[in-house]
């Protein structure tokens, strides 16, 4: 074996003892946690009946509104919910003229089968929707007339 190869193989080991020695180094810990929303009801208090049947889907959605911007009116067939990233947004309740702000690092719940949309402040909103649905399911339904949600 001549010099080069030697210190190469030297080398791989001392790698492979290095990581290992790393590996068992980390430590198990719990992770801390902040409970962002827990609910039974959505956000203007309408309690959820219950979850569809079936084979669940999740979809996790991350949403970008322009400052200054109404989502189209809308309704959702089963519960989510959403957390705001960065901005602000105005939820409205179609039917009842209800409205509440949730703003940065604030969580949400949003209402089933009830027509509503969300509203963007004086900056872009950025958001995460988790939604917990059946394959085949759209996530919202828009009202007649209205633009798709997204």
């Amino acid at each position: 074996m001549n010099k080069f190869m030697c210190r190469t193989i030297a080398a791989l080991g001392l790698t492979v003892v290095s990581t290992a020695i790393t590996a068992e180094a980390q430590q198990v810990a719990s992770a801390h946690v902040e409970v962002l929303a827990r609910s039974t009801t959505s956000w203007n208090g309408k309690p959820y009946a219950a979850f569809p049947s079936g084979q669940p889907q999740l979809t996790v959605l991350k949403f970008r509104i322009p400052a200054h911007t109404a989502l189209p009116w809308h309704t959702h067939p089963y519960p989510n919910a959403g957390y705001v990233i960065s901005g602000q947004l105005t939820i409205e309740d179609k039917a009842t003229g209800k409205k509440q702000t949730f703003t940065a690092g604030q969580a949400f719940t949003e209402s089933v089968n009830d027509a509503h949309r969300g509203v963007s402040g004086n900056v872009p909103t950025v958001m995460v929707i988790v939604y917990s649905g059946t394959p085949g399911v759209p996530t919202f339904t828009p009202l007649p007339g209205q633009k798709p949600e997204w």
